[in-house]
């Protein structure tokens, strides 16, 4: 429950700070530099950690089979007993997707604003694990965790309840922005409050840690309510059932698509875990304007003429699993598209699925559908923050230093560049990588180069158990595929009983090779008579050997590589 305003969290087990000899602020990034998403911050000083958010990311093409990528905590794990909890800006995945996995490894407490947490126990009961370490934040208010005092500072962004933090250190406050956006018009009437960050400013600020994930773009971010006006006209114009893709974390964008929605008099239905999941979590907590009548069950869509339905459904990214994508696969169990319907993907691609996007938009448009993307519409607009409303945060915040976060390598050199047009020196702006150390002193500030960060790769019900090897044996498998080699031999006198047989999966279509699979299964029998004549008789060495031969004879015949795996049976 949350505490009265005015009233703050102490929560602290070390030994006092003030008498800390070194005097040394570190900021450790363990995600979310040179990035985008998996966003976790190290906040540091004397015998006290507190950590900015811990989010995930999605893996990429490099990691085959993979589900989810978190930070790597090693650096926590072994400083657990300083550690005084973790402070979330805001209840986006690649803000509060790896607290689970944290919350296994360190006994800690998560303190953020009332939907931020909802969405975080959320996750924390799928996974099995007690919300007591749960701690709701009023926004303006301000908590002390050892020697930091944390102010939750109200912001802007595409999901309610976003903050800014401003953290008092020994040596001066270091502002985190989260990620925002200056709105003037917020849907949810909570404007991003310039007040009092121009007061922390005036006040005076060591380090602004800063959004750079729109800074390549000019002038302002359009307000959300834009959106709005689009799908009123939208929605008035189909003529049947209409098909709404975005973020089902996209709080503001889903009430935009239920008051449309609400004004023609439609139900709306929700497809897709995360979608149901998260507007259950907003509804409950009163966080979505929603009529009584408006959501009806997926099952109950054709019980009602398809002009007066709206479908809500995740999938604006192209995920594999996701509805949109079963959907124009022709696989959902509950929905079959026809070119009746009118589809619209109100978001733009995340850097590296535009191929995957526009793979769903060839497909919809083959059914026939009627589909509007943000590149026919204004369907959508971004949650981060342009140049121009980068500038106005510099300008109220008025850092001595500067470090851009929240973006890819190319986002924070011009996000630098931006802040020393402003006149800021560049001596004093740091563009570093994960798991670098920003280290403050009262004589100044320097980047180390650590290496304090890392990968963990989530696999079903595996976490960091696939790792650079496994990756590699499934990126080979994908590229080249599989021979397996069974050869059956006696076990008392190791005599050879039959003749190897050769199983083949994506290497070649073995009835059209039958040619190249018996000289492969001849190349096997010459080497095992080799390995007699040689007298070996240690089964490793005489896979090694199989192993060779075979793979020069494949790469000799048809320059390929595949994984070859001898197995030996004994009987």
């Amino acid at each position: 429950m949350p505490n009265k305003k005015g009233k703050t969290y102490k929560k602290y087990n070390g030994r006092n700070n003030k008498n800390n000899k070194d005097g040394k602020l570190k900021i450790i990034p363990l995600g979310g530099i040179s990035e985008i998403g998996k966003n976790m911050t190290v906040v540091e000083y004397g015998n006290d950690i507190i950590v900015v958010d811990a989010g995930l990311t999605f893996p990429d093409e490099s990691m085959p089979g993979i589900d989810i990528v978190i930070p790597d905590i090693d650096y926590l794990e072994k400083n657990a007993h300083k550690v005084r909890g973790i402070v979330v800006t805001h209840g986006h995945e690649d803000h509060i997707g790896a607290i689970p996995f944290v919350l296994k490894k360190l006994d800690i407490d998560v303190y953020a604003t009332n939907l931020t947490i909802g969405l975080i126990k959320n996750k924390i009961i799928e996974h099995n694990l007690s919300s007591n370490n749960l701690k709701v934040v009023e926004k303006g208010q301000t908590i002390k965790l050892g020697c930091f005092d944390i102010e939750f500072v109200q912001a802007s962004h595409s999901i309610p309840d976003a903050v800014c933090l401003s953290i008092n250190t020994p040596l001066g406050v270091v502002f985190f922005t989260g990620d925002f956006k200056i709105d003037y018009t917020p849907i949810d009437g909570d404007r991003m409050d310039l007040t009092r960050i121009a007061e922390i400013g005036r006040n005076g600020v060591l380090a602004l840690v800063a959004d750079s994930t729109n800074v390549v773009r000019s002038g302002y971010t359009l307000s959300e309510r834009s959106v709005g006006e689009t799908f009123i006209d939208l929605f008035g114009k189909a003529k049947s059932r209409i098909i709404v893709a975005t973020f089902a974390s996209n709080l503001h964008r889903i009430q935009q698509v239920i008051y449309a929605a609400e004004h023609y008099n439609k139900k709306v239905a929700l497809s897709g875990r995360s979608m149901i999941n998260i507007i259950s979590v907003a509804k409950e907590l009163n966080y979505l304007d929603v009529r009584d009548n408006t959501l009806i069950e997926l099952k109950d869509i054709n019980k009602y003429d398809g002009d007066k339905i709206v479908l809500l459904t995740t999938g604006s990214q192209g995920e594999p699993m996701s509805a949109l994508t079963r959907m124009a696969y022709g696989e959902h169990r509950m929905v079959k598209l026809t070119p009746t319907d009118t589809i619209i993907i109100s978001a733009t691609p995340i850097p590296g699925n535009e191929k995957t996007v526009s793979q769903i938009i060839n497909k919809l448009t083959e059914i026939g559908t009627n589909i509007i993307y943000d590149a026919l519409a204004d369907v959508h607009v971004s949650g981060h923050a342009c140049q121009e409303e980068l500038k106005l945060m510099h300008v109220l915040v008025k850092p001595k230093y500067f470090i851009p976060a929240h973006g890819e390598y190319r986002h924070l050199k011009v996000h630098g560049e931006l802040a020393e047009s402003l006149g800021m020196n560049s001596e004093n702006i740091f563009i570093g990588r994960n798991g670098n150390t920003y280290e403050f002193t009262k004589k100044g500030a320097r980047l180390l180069d650590t290496d304090y960060a890392g990968n963990i790769l989530v696999d079903g019900l595996g976490v960091g158990d696939v790792g650079n090897v496994v990756l590699r044996d499934r990126k080979h498998l994908s590229e080249d595929g599989l021979i397996v080699v069974v050869i059956t031999v006696n076990k008392d006198t190791n005599e050879i009983l039959s003749d190897p047989d050769i199983i083949s999966r994506g290497f070649v279509y073995v009835k059209e090779s039958m040619s190249l699979m018996d000289d492969a299964k001849h190349v096997v029998e010459n080497s095992l008579q080799e390995c007699q004549e040689n007298n070996l008789k240690d089964w490793g060495s005489i896979k090694h050997q199989v192993r060779e031969d075979l793979k020069k004879f494949v790469f000799s015949k048809i320059k390929r590589r595949p994984m070859i795996l001898p197995v030996i049976i004994e009987v």
